[in-house]
């Protein structure tokens, strides 16, 4: 898996299914991961927000890695998130990671400590020099406090596994920053559903999407269209997305996008505490934006006859 077939399409940020007893569905999270795939998604994310990583433990990320490997096609690749509160145990999990066969990984900033720029370098390049594993790094300001900004990601460039940023600023103008000072030396996905078309528009070489994990279908044929140049069909069915997209930029999302999942017979209800399943008047008003969309839902064209995009097609 080189540089060049990394980094490019839909990478759904996989959700973790549990039991009623909170161990880990596996067999629900092998049913939605293969729905992705036949979608057409071009990687997938595992222990992520969405995957509840804050409360799996370390060996449970190593599992489901373990056992996603197994039953993914090795076109696909899969990618650990790495969330954790110190240097040493993130440099411990990237090593693990690599010998259990991910094909890279997505880098958050340190977790529970506002760090400083310098403080935040170090840490990703420590672990970028502690790994051959191509990394994406996450920058949430929003949810995470810590901006990853462009000057700090020319320092990060002496990293050649440094390769990507998840970019979740919500500022557009962003992307072409990196563009205007890296070209095409790391390569931009774009992180927020409610904005991912506006950031392919604008440069993004793909998204690490949420809603996707309800709806793999809708979310790679926007992108499909898009890059192919039928911007209104892509528009189209974005504009019929948008009260569903909408439940990524919300504290709830993994009970809201698992709800929208469960409709659609690729997840369950069941969070692990202190997150709670849904109740009351929240579900209901939640379960009918999910409802009038399913009732409403447009007619796809064969996107996956599109090319995904030039660098990927003289890649394969």
């Amino acid at each position: 898996m080189n540089k060049t077939t990394l980094w490019h399409g839909v990478y759904p940020a996989l959700l973790t299914p549990f039991t009623a007893d909170g161990a880990i569905d596996y067999e629900m999270f092998k049913k939605n991961f293969l729905a992705q795939i036949d979608a057409g998604v071009s990687g997938l994310i595992i222990a992520g927000t969405l995957g509840e990583a804050s409360t799996l433990s370390r060996q449970e990320k190593f599992d489901l890695l373990v056992f996603a490997k197994q039953h993914v096609p090795d076109h696909i690749p899969v990618v650990l998130n790495i969330a954790e509160q110190t240097t040493a145990e993130a440099v411990s999990i990237a090593k693990e990671a690599e010998r259990l066969g991910a094909n890279a990984l997505m880098l958050l900033p340190p977790m529970r400590y506002k760090a400083s720029d310098r403080e935040v370098v170090h840490y990703f390049k420590t672990i970028a020099n502690a790994t051959n594993l191509a990394i994406m790094i996450y920058n949430n300001p929003v949810d995470y406090a810590i901006h990853v900004t462009v000057d700090m990601f020319a320092e990060l460039a002496e990293c050649p596994n440094i390769q990507a940023v998840k970019e979740s600023t919500r500022d557009l103008t962003n992307i072409t920053r990196m563009i205007n000072r890296f070209g095409d030396r790391f390569k931009v996905l774009g992180g927020v559903d409610t904005i991912a078309l506006e950031s392919q528009l604008v440069g993004a070489h793909g998204s690490v999407a949420g809603l996707v994990d309800a709806f793999p279908r809708e979310t790679v044929a926007i992108y499909r269209l898009a890059g192919a140049g039928r911007l209104d069909e892509a528009l189209a069915i974005y504009r019929w997305f948008m009260p569903l997209l909408e439940l990524d930029i919300h504290p709830r999302l993994v009970q809201y996008i698992k709800l929208a999942a469960t409709a659609e017979g690729l997840s369950n209800e069941y969070v692990r505490a202190p997150r709670l399943t849904l109740e009351g008047e929240e579900r209901a008003r939640i379960q009918k934006i999910i409802d009038d969309a399913i009732a409403t839902r447009p007619l796809l064209p064969d996107y996956l006859n599109l090319p995904l995009n030039t660098a990927v097609e003289q890649a394969s």
